[in-house]
C-alpha cells in the first residue's frame, strides 16, 4: 500500500479546505505548515516516508505564500540526499480572482518537485463546467471571493480536488507496483 502525504500552508482556512479534499481522494495524511513556516521533526520523517506528496498554498501576490517558500527552502536537507527522489508529486492552489496568478504558484511547485527528482502528476479532467472548471492541468486551481469563506469554494473545486487526490495516489500505487 501506497502512503500519501498532503503539506499545505493557509492563511485563512480556504487552502485548509481544499487540503481536506485532495487527502480525502488520496487517502492522505495531512500535514499544515504553521504560520511561522514550520512542521514538526515527525512531519518531516512522515513526508521523507511517503510515497506521494501533494503541496498546497494559496497564491499571494501571484506567487506562494511566503510560509510555503519557507518550507520549501528547508527541503534543500532532502535534496542533499535524494530523499524525495521517485517519489510522486502533485499540488493545488486557491486565490481570490478567477486568475490570480494561480499558474505562478502550481508552476513553483513544479519547479521545487523537480529539483527534487520528483516525479508530476498532472490533472487530466476535461472542463467540464464541474470538475476542473479553471481549466488547469497542470495542478488544481480554486477560486473564491475575496471576502468568502472557505464554506463558499464551489463544489466543483472541491469535487476536482478530491478527483486530483485519487490520481496522485493511483499513479504511486502504479510506480511502486
Amino acid at each position: 500500500m501506497t502512503k500519501t502525504v498532503v503539506v499545505y500552508h493557509s492563511g485563512y482556512g480556504h487552502t485548509q479546505r481544499v487540503a481536506q479534499f485532495v487527502a480525502e481522494g488520496a487517502k492522505a495524511q495531512v500535514i499544515a505548515i504553521d504560520a511561522d513556516g514550520n512542521i514538526t521533526d515527525a512531519d518531516w520523517e512522515t513526508l521523507d516516508a511517503a510515497d506521494a506528496i501533494v503541496f498546497g498554498s494559496p497564491t499571494y501576490m501571484g506567487m506562494a505564500s511566503w510560509q510555503f517558500k519557507k518550507f520549501a527552502d528547508a527541503t534543500s536537507k532532502r535534496w542533499f540526499s535524494s530523499a524525495w527522489k521517485d517519489k510522486v508529486a502533485g499540488g493545488f492552489t486557491i486565490s481570490a480572482s478567477p486568475s490570480g496568478d494561480k499558474l505562478s504558484t502550481i508552476q513553483y511547485f513544479i519547479t521545487l518537485a523537480m529539483q527534487q527528482g520528483m516525479i508530476w502528476v498532472g490533472q487530466p479532467a476535461m472542463n467540464d463546467g464541474n470538475i476542473n472548471r479553471i481549466g488547469s492541468n497542470s495542478g488544481v486551481m480554486s477560486q473564491v471571493g475575496p471576502t468568502s469563506p472557505a464554506a463558499d469554494i464551489p463544489q466543483g473545486d472541491l469535487d476536482t480536488a478530491k478527483a486530483y487526490g485519487e490520481r496522485v495516489a493511483q499513479v504511486a500505487a502504479k510506480l511502486r507496483a
